[in-house]
C-alpha cells in the first residue's frame, strides 16, 4: 500500500475487523441449537426492510461500477446512469408484481419456482445453467475485476488481491449464511455510500476551486454539457451502447427486470423478509439508494474528463482521482468503500451458489427425503468453499482472455430475455406450459446468436428487447397448441395480492417523480 498513509491503513484495518467480527457474531447459533436450512439460506425469514434494501445494493454494486461506470462517465457521460435509473424503477415493478408470487409459493430458489410452475425439467435445466454462470463467470469476474481495481488504486499484485478478497468474503459468508451476509452488508453500504459520496464531494470541490460541491456540479454542467445528455442522439459515437429512447423504453428493462426480479443472487434477500410488506419496503429502499449511485460512480468520471485527466483509457478515471485528489485519511475510507463493494458482492454470490446447489441439486438428486437439516447446511458450506477455491484458481486466467471474456459476458446475457419471458408468462398467463418454457430457454440463445451474427448493427440493448418478444411469442404458440385453457401448474393469484401500503405507494411515487424530472431536465 505504497500510496497509503499510516492513518489510511489503520482506517482500512478497522473496517476489515469490523466486518469480520459482525459477520461471525451474526453466524452464532443458540447454545445447544443447530442452524437449519431455512436459517442458513433464508436467514429464518427474519430480515427487516433496511437489511434487505442494503443487502440488495451491496450485492449489486461491485468493482465494475466504481471503475467501469466511472470510465463510462468519462467517455459517455451521464447517459450511462440509465442503467441505475431504470434499475430503480424496475425494483418497484418487482416489489409490486413479482414478490407476492414468490413469497406465496414459499420458495428458497428461483429454480424451485420454475418447478412449481412448469415442472422438474425446466427447474433442473435452469439450476445447472445458473450454477455454471454464477461460478465460472460471475464469481470469477467479481474476484478478478475487484483485484484489478485494487491493483489500480494501491498497486497490490492482482493474484495476492484475489486470494485476500476470497478469504475476506469467505470468512463469514460460508459459515454464517444469508443472515451474516445481509447484516454485514448494512455496514458495507455505509462505507460504500459514505466513502463514495466523500470522493465525489472532494472531486467536485476541487473542480470548483474550493467553492463547494454544488458549485462544482453547476460548473461541470456549464462547461461539459455534452456529458449530461441522458438520451443520446443517433449521431453520437456511443449511440450503439445506449441507443436513444430505446434505452428507457426497450431492452434495458429486460436486463433490469431479469436481474432484480428473477436472479437468485439479488432476490434471495427479499425471499428472506419477515413479511411481504417488509420485503417490498426493502426493495423500495434499494430503489432510493439506486438514485444516489450515479453521484458515486458516474460523476467522478465526468469530473476527470473536465479536468482533462491524462488517461490511457477511460477506466483509469476513478483510480486517477483517488491518487491525485483524495487526502490522507479520506483515502482509507474511499478504499474501504471500493473493497466493500467487491466483498459484499462476493459474499452474496457464494451464498446464492450454495443455496441453488443444496436445495435444487443435492437435496433433489443425492439426498433422501428425510435428510437432516444439519447435513444440508454443511453441504452448502462445503460447496461454497469449493466454488470459492475454484473461482480463485480460474480468476487470474481472465487477464489473458480479455476479448474472449467480454464475449462470454455478452453471451451469458443472452439468457436474460428468455428467462424473463419464462417468469413473466408463468406469472400472468395461465396457458403457459413446460414445452413453451423449454422452447424459450433454447430460443433465447438461438435468437440472440442469429441477431448478433446477421444483424450486428442492432445494439445489444435493442437485441434483448427483440429476443424477449420472440420468446414470449414462442411461449404463446406452445400454450395455444396445447389446447388447454389453463395449465395444471398455473399459479392462480388471490384477489388483493398486489395491494400495497400507503408508505410504499408514497415512496414509489416520489422515486418515479424524481426519475421523470431527471430525464426531463437532461433530455
Amino acid at each position: 500500500m505504497n500510496t497509503f498513509s499510516v492513518l489510511d491503513s489503520v482506517i482500512f484495518i478497522v473496517y476489515v475487523l469490523l466486518i469480520v467480527v459482525i459477520g461471525l457474531w451474526c453466524s452464532r447459533t443458540r447454545k445447544g441449537g443447530v442452524k437449519d436450512s431455512k436459517e442458513y439460506f433464508l436467514a429464518g425469514n427474519t430480515l427487516p426492510w433496511w437489511a434487505i434494501g442494503a443487502s440488495v445494493i451491496a450485492s449489486n454494486i461491485s468493482a465494475e461500477q466504481f471503475i467501469g461506470m466511472s470510465g463510462s462517465g468519462f467517455a459517455i457521460g451521464l447517459g450511462i446512469a440509465s442503467y441505475e435509473f431504470v434499475a430503480a424503477a424496475s425494483l418497484i415493478v418487482v416489489a409490486v408484481f413479482f414478490l407476492p408470487i414468490f413469497l406465496k409459493t414459499k420458495i428458497y430458489t428461483m429454480p424451485q419456482f420454475l418447478e412449481i410452475r412448469y415442472g422438474k425439467p425446466v427447474k433442473t435445466l435452469m439450476a445447472f445453467f445458473w450454477l455454471l454462470v454464477f461460478i465460472f463467470v460471475n464469481l470469477t469476474s467479481i474476484l478478478y475485476l475487484g483485484a484489478l481495481a485494487i491493483h489500480k488504486v494501491v498497486d497490490i499484485p492482482v493474484g495476492f488481491s484475489i486470494v485476500c478478497l476470497a478469504v475476506f468474503a469467505g470468512a463469514y459468508a460460508i459459515y454464517g449464511g444469508l443472515k451474516a451476509v445481509a447484516l454485514t452488508d448494512m455496514v458495507q453500504v455505509i462505507f460504500l455510500i459514505g466513502g463514495g459520496l466523500l470522493t465525489t464531494y472532494i472531486a467536485l470541490n476541487h473542480y470548483s476551486e474550493d467553492a463547494g460541491a454544488i458549485a462544482g456540479m453547476q460548473k461541470l454542467i456549464a462547461q461539459v454539457p455534452e456529458k449530461f445528455d441522458m438520451i443520446l442522439d443517433p449521431s453520437n459515437p456511443d449511440y450503439k451502447y445506449l441507443p436513444g429512447i430505446g434505452v428507457i423504453l426497450g431492452g434495458l428493462w429486460v436486463s433490469a427486470l431479469y436481474y432484480f426480479g428473477c436472479n437468485q443472487y439479488i432476490i434471495q434477500r427479499a425471499l428472506a423478509g419477515k413479511s411481504l410488506s417488509e420485503a417490498r419496503m426493502g426493495l423500495v429502499f434499494a430503489s432510493l439508494l439506486k438514485l444516489i449511485l450515479p453521484l458515486i460512480v458516474v460523476i467522478p468520471g465526468i469530473v476527470a474528463f473536465a479536468l482533462d485527466a491524462p488517461l490511457e483509457k477511460p477506466d483509469q478515471a476513478y483510480p486517477w482521482l483517488m491518487h491525485n485528489f483524495i487526502p490522507s485519511g479520506v483515502k482509507g475510507i474511499a478504499f474501504a468503500a471500493l473493497v466493500a463493494a467487491v466483498v459484499s458482492s462476493l459474499a452474496s454470490m457464494v451464498n446464492s451458489i450454495t443455496t441453488i446447489f443444496t436445495m435444487d441439486i443435492y437435496k433433489e438428486y443425492f439426498a433422501g427425503k428425510d435428510v437432516p437439516e444439519k447435513r444440508l447446511v454443511n453441504v452448502g458450506r462445503c460447496f461454497g468453499f469449493f466454488s470459492l477455491v475454484l473461482a480463485v484458481l480460474i480468476a487470474p486466467a481472465l487477464a489473458g482472455l480479455e476479448q474472449a471474456f467480454q464475449f462470454i459476458q455478452e453471451f451469458t446475457g443472452f439468457i436474460s430475455p428468455g428467462a424473463l419471458a419464462i417468469f413473466v408468462m408463468g406469472f400472468f398467463w395461465k396457458r403457459a406450459e413446460m414445452k413453451g418454457a423449454l422452447a424459450a430457454a433454447a430460443g433465447t440463445f438461438v435468437f440472440s446468436l442469429v441477431l448478433m451474427l446477421f444483424f450486428p448493427e442492432i445494439s445489444f440493448i435493442d437485441r434483448m428487447a427483440y429476443v424477449f418478444i420472440l420468446c414470449v411469442l414462442l411461449i404463446v404458440v406452445f400454450g395455444l397448441l396445447s389446447g388447454k385453457k389453463t395449465d395444471e401448474r398455473a399459479i392462480i393469484l388471490e384477489p388483493g395480492l398486489f395491494a400495497t401500503t400507503w408508505t410504499f405507494k408514497l415512496l414509489s411515487g416520489v422515486i418515479l417523480a424524481i426519475l421523470g424530472v431527471i430525464y426531463y431536465v437532461f433530455w
